[in-house]
Order: C-alpha cells, then sequence, then structure tokens
C-alpha cells in the first residue's frame, strides 16, 4: 500500500507530470473565476480544469503502479516519457482552445482546429496503446499482496478499454453529415451526447446530459477503474472478492457505454436498463457472497473463475441486446 517509503519511489517524471497538472488547474480556477464566457453550454474554463484533475490522478496513480514493477525499467521509462509529453500537449492545447474561446474536442471549423483536435486525438491514442505494455507487465509480474495484484491487473485493463472508449464519440453525428452534404462544409465533427447536439442541460459539475445518451458517462468510470480497484482492496483482502469486483466494474462499465449509445440518460434508465442493472447487482453479489469452501486449491487451480462468472453474466445479458441494436447517432 502507498506509504511515504513508496512516495519516494515515485517516477519523477510522473511527478513532474502532475506537479505542471497542478499549475494547470490553478490557471483553470482563475479562469472559471474571471472569466464568464460560455463555450458550447459550459464555463469556458471547466473542460481545461477537469481535464487538468483527471491527469493529475492518473498520472499520480501511475507512479504508484511502478513501484510494483520494479524489474520493468525501459517500460517504465517509455510510459512515463511518452504519458508526460502527451498529457502535457493535451492540456496546453485545451487551455490554448479556451483562451481562444472556442472548443477543443470535435472542432473540425478551421484547417487550424482541426489540425489540434486530430493531433490531440493521436497522441492520446498513442498513449493508451503504450500503457497496454503496463498492464501486460502487471500481468506478468508476481505479487506478494495477490488482491492487490489483481486490482491493478484489472483496473489497468479497464481503464485501457475506459480510454479507448472514447474513440465512439469522434464519429460524426447523421445531423453533422446531414448539414455537410447540404453546405459542404463540416464545423463539427462528433459529440458525446447521443440523441441531441452538445451542450443541453447537464448534471451539475460533470455535466453529463441529464435528457439523452451521454458517452462521457462509461468513459469517465472507465478511466478510474485504475484507481477505484485498488482502494476496494483496503476493504476485501481476498483474491476471489477482488477479482469478482473488477469483473462486476467491467460488465458496469459496459453497461454505462451501451445505455449512452441507446440515447438513453444516466438519471432516466429505461425497464431494460433498470431489469439488466438488477441483475448485474444479483449475480455479484451472489458471486461474491458464495462460500469460500476450498478457497485455496480454487486459487491455485482457476484464479479467474469467479470474475469470468461475473464478467460473463453481464455480456450474456447485454448480447441479446446488442446485436440487433442500430445505436443512435445525432439529433433526433
Amino acid at each position: 500500500m502507498l506509504t511515504m517509503t513508496t512516495f519516494r519511489r515515485f517516477d519523477r517524471r510522473l511527478l513532474a507530470t502532475a506537479a505542471l497538472m497542478l499549475a494547470a488547474l490553478g490557471v483553470a480556477i482563475i479562469g472559471l473565476a474571471v472569466d464568464p464566457r460560455i463555450i458550447a453550454g459550459a464555463p469556458a474554463w471547466l473542460k481545461p480544469a477537469k481535464f487538468a484533475i483527471s491527469t493529475v490522478i492518473y498520472s499520480l496513480s501511475l507512479a504508484w503502479v511502478f513501484t510494483c514493477l520494479p524489474g520493468w525499467r525501459r517500460t517504465r521509462a517509455f510510459v512515463a516519457w511518452s504519458t508526460a509529453i502527451v498529457f502535457v500537449f493535451e492540456i496546453l492545447v485545451i487551455d490554448a482552445q479556451a483562451w481562444r474561446g472556442t472548443t477543443s474536442h470535435f472542432n473540425v471549423s478551421t484547417p487550424l482546429d482541426a489540425v489540434l483536435f486530430a493531433s490531440m486525438g493521436a497522441a492520446i491514442l498513442f498513449q493508451t496503446i503504450g500503457s497496454v505494455s503496463v498492464a501486460v507487465a502487471l500481468f506478468r509480474q508476481r505479487f506478494d499482496d495477490e488482491a492487490l495484484g489483481w486490482a491493478l491487473r484489472l483496473g489497468m485493463t479497464i481503464t485501457i478499454a475506459g480510454a479507448l472508449s472514447g474513440g465512439l464519440m469522434t464519429r460524426p453525428t447523421g445531423t453533422q453529415l446531414a448539414a455537410a452534404r447540404a453546405t459542404h462544409t463540416m464545423a463539427t465533427a462528433g459529440a458525446h451526447t447521443v440523441g441531441a447536439q452538445d451542450g443541453g442541460p447537464g448534471l451539475p459539475g460533470t455535466g453529463w446530459s441529464r435528457a439523452h445518451g451521454d458517452l462521457r458517462v462509461g468513459h469517465f468510470i472507465g478511466l478510474h477503474a485504475l484507481q477505484i480497484l485498488p482502494l476496494l482492496t483496503f476493504a476485501a483482502r481476498r483474491r476471489r472478492t477482488v477479482i469478482a469486483a473488477g469483473a462486476s466494474y467491467a460488465a458496469l462499465f459496459m453497461l454505462l457505454i451501451w445505455q449512452a449509445l441507446r440515447g438513453e440518460a444516466l438519471i432516466e434508465p429505461g425497464a431494460l436498463t433498470s431489469a439488466v442493472v438488477a441483475i448485474l447487482a444479483v449475480g455479484t453479489i451472489v458471486v461474491l457472497r458464495r462460500p469460500a469452501i476450498n478457497e485455496a486449491t480454487e486459487d491455485r487451480e482457476a484464479p479467474v473463475q469467479h470474475g469470468a462468472s461475473s464478467l460473463l453474466l453481464g455480456v450474456s445479458v447485454l448480447n441479446p441486446f446488442l446485436r440487433p441494436f442500430r445505436f443512435r447517432r445525432g439529433g433526433r
């Protein structure tokens, strides 16, 4: 677990990145206080603030993960440098676009805006693919604390999936494509809202749509698995419990993406979504409360069977509805 001794072994490149992101957060907070402009329905400096907070958390989390991989020097160096460079570049672009009074994401209204948006997408994809090497290292690394080991392995894997889910937002919507065909220009390519245009009424703090599907919900949940699952090890010291919780968390991530793609708001789940949530909750409780008979033998022979049962439950529940469904993109 995290101690002062562990903190002293944090990667200095990632600590420096976190410090720079804290400075960027300070700039964003000042912007929120003095800049009254609204961009896409939200304060101009809200997105820079949220991204700064997210990058601080991820940088420190990754620095902690690296302390568990002492023998993977080259992997740590490559991922630390790539993460530092990409995060600094991304925050610079987001802050610059806020200062210019325009959006940073999905903005292709001018050649400059299009290049900046595409560059951010390519950079974060490069960083995400590079982080796969960390997940591989975690699965190959032996842990004295097996519960923590599995929390880190599953947390990193789901975080990568969460990052990749951002690609779902970059597809032009039906409304955008229709406008482009009519005007022969495209100002916006992609959206996080499904079923309406971005910028509608949102939940306080997050801005997640209150009336339509929002891909940012699942994206957020997936990205922060690397923090949430290890925190569970403070309460759950058994490997089987952590694996089951991780698999259920993965199912929740997929459920939220599925809900958003159906154009359904987080706070207004339909009967089908509510039924799936109930099934997943019951399945998770059953797996977690199953008596640990011959647990040591089970752990040696089938270390992922408990997690797999939860994950397969989620997939089996969602699969019949995913195949025939045509996901809605664009305005109604």
